[in-house]
Order: structure tokens, then C-alpha cells, then sequence
């Protein structure tokens, strides 16, 4: 669970509550922005939703991310490295606390396959505590501190 020591028990979501808040939040996003955006089923492995223009010429599939805090960062597993397409993007939502206004990071999949690849790789080749090598994992972290892709919703060309 995405953990913010600033909050208190009785404000943090759970992992689940908060994925599905932030679902919403972009489906109800893309709308405001007049798309269409439809949230797939629980079990639709890979794409939280499908978003189309409002001419149907162009769609695009939506997986979304969603920390409670206001870090932009988020924890990925190593699938993202090698599941990406042309028309598949991230979208990462920061929920900023209880009471703050979603913000979001719209990033092109295979950004973020190139990005958590070679962060991966630099972390792995570079030492750990001690001088040790650090042992492999499935973890994998998509930072963008610098919001380069914060409210970027022209990356989906819709």
C-alpha cells in the first residue's frame, strides 16, 4: 500500500478504494474534457479504460496508477517493460490527501517500458548497502518529478 506518513488512519484509503478513485477520477476527466471514457472490468488484465474521441476516429486504452499522496512516484512490476503499444498509456494519479484535487501524469507506454528498463538496469549495476550488488526484483518505479507529463492529455492525441 502507498503509505504517507502524513495522513492518519482514519483518511488513508485502502490500496484498492484508492486504485478505483483514481480510476474514476480519469474517467471522469476524459468526459470533462469531451471523450468518451468507459472503465473495464475488474478483470480486464493490462487496461483500467477505453477512451475514444467523441467522433469514434480514435481510441486509445488507459492504464491507471494511483497514489494517495502527493510523490510523484509510482510502483510498477516488471510487465511494463515489455507490454506496450502504440495506442496504450499510463496515466498516473497522485490523489494529494483526502481533501486535495487529483492531479495526473499522462505518459505513452512505451515511455514508461524505456524508463523503468534503464532505471532497473542502473539500479541492478550500481552497489547497495555495504558495496553489495543489489538483488533482482519485479519491482519497478515510474518518477516524473520534474512533471513533464503532469496534465499532458494532448498525449493521447484524442
Amino acid at each position: 500500500m502507498c503509505y504517507d506518513h502524513t495522513m492518519n488512519d482514519e483518511a488513508r484509503l485502502s490500496t484498492i478504494l484508492s486504485g478505483v478513485a483514481g480510476e474514476y477520477f480519469v474517467a471522469a476527466e476524459l468526459s470533462r474534457r469531451g471523450y468518451i471514457a468507459s472503465i473495464t472490468l475488474r478483470n480486464t488484465r493490462g487496461v483500467d479504460i477505453l477512451a475514444t474521441n467523441a467522433g469514434a476516429t480514435r481510441a486509445v486504452t488507459i492504464q491507471v496508477k494511483t497514489n494517495q499522496r502527493s510523490e510523484k512516484s509510482w510502483i510498477l512490476s516488471q510487465k511494463v517493460e515489455t507490454a506496450f503499444a502504440d495506442n496504450l498509456f499510463f496515466v498516473f494519479v497522485n490523489l494529494n490527501g483526502p481533501t486535495g484535487v487529483p492531479t495526473y501524469h499522462i505518459v505513452p507506454s512505451a515511455t514508461v517500458a524505456t524508463y523503468c528498463r534503464e532505471n532497473h538496469a542502473a539500479w541492478l549495476a550500481a552497489p547497495g548497502r555495504g558495496g553489495k550488488p543489489h538483488r533482482d526484483s519485479p519491482v519497478r518505479i515510474f518518477v516524473d518529478h520534474h512533471d513533464h507529463y503532469l496534465g499532458r492529455w494532448d498525449m493521447l492525441m484524442l
